[in-house]
């Protein structure tokens, strides 16, 4: 099963944000919070042309150790992030998962 985007609004402040998520349900990769929707559909469009580009991807080490990585868009800006791995194997896995899903059209809004 593909992978999809799911858009959603913060009940707390009305925010929009989305997630891409694999086609076994796992969240793969987490934007910002936007506040509007056109803003964070603008965010979904961004990752499915940059998901693809292997230099997009900004690999990084948390304070505790966890790896995790970055989505960038070509102006370097944080398209999304990823949730904390225990190994750069997990990292490197969660990167191709992103780059398999993150042109997926399918997207789900919960709005």
């Amino acid at each position: 099963m593909a992978g999809w985007f799911e858009l959603t609004k913060s009940a707390a402040n009305g925010q929009f944000g989305f997630a891409l998520k694999a086609g076994n349900g796992e969240q793969i990769l987490r934007s910002e919070q936007y506040t509007t929707k056109a803003a964070a559909q603008n965010g979904i469009e961004s990752v499915q042309k940059n998901s693809a580009v292997d230099e997009r991807y900004q690999k990084l080490v948390a304070r505790d150790g966890s790896p995790y990585f970055n989505l960038l868009a070509a102006n370097s800006q944080i398209i999304g992030t990823s949730q904390m791995y225990s190994s750069e194997a997990g990292r490197d896995n969660g990167i191709a998962s992103v780059k398999n899903n993150g042109s997926s059209a399918t997207i789900k809004d919960l709005t």
